[in-house]
């Protein structure tokens, strides 16, 4: 009996987790393994097996992105060598600034309610018109 596709793409599972870790799409992925974006996705609805591994994979690379942004949004403290004018080499702190750009991203999508741009406003009033015909 013949290999089946499949049984090709579950070989590499160790493969296609790394890839996703490194940050790969998953077009890059199927392109990798052979096969069309629509065969990955029937794969990731099919097996079970397939599809957990694309999502351990992607979780270790969103994690260190989402760290990252929050760590370029309240702004850290890092060390680097520098040389002196007399060509010494020292340690040095630096700070980085908090970065507003971070800041909004994140309040944006982890309090949208309040940090969105459109606001949802509920005017519960009526406006009408009023004619006065006071004039005798």
């Amino acid at each position: 009996m013949a290999k089946s596709k499949y049984q090709d793409v579950k070989e590499k599972l160790t493969l296609v987790e790394g890839w996703a870790r490194d940050g790969l799409t998953d077009k890059q992925i199927a392109y990798n393994l052979g096969i069309a974006m629509s065969t990955l996705q029937e794969y990731k609805n099919k097996h079970k097996e397939f599809s957990e591994t694309l999502k351990r994979g992607k979780e270790v690379v969103d994690r260190e992105v989402e760290n990252a942004l929050y760590k370029s949004a309240v702004g850290y403290r890092y060390t680097e060598q520098a040389v002196t004018n007399k060509g010494d080499i020292v340690t040095v702190e630096r700070f980085e600034k908090p970065n507003t750009t971070a800041m909004i991203f994140w309040l944006k999508n982890r309090k949208p309610q309040q940090w969105r741009d459109k606001q949802d406003v509920n005017h519960s009033g009526e406006i009408g018109v009023k004619i006065v015909d006071d004039i005798k």
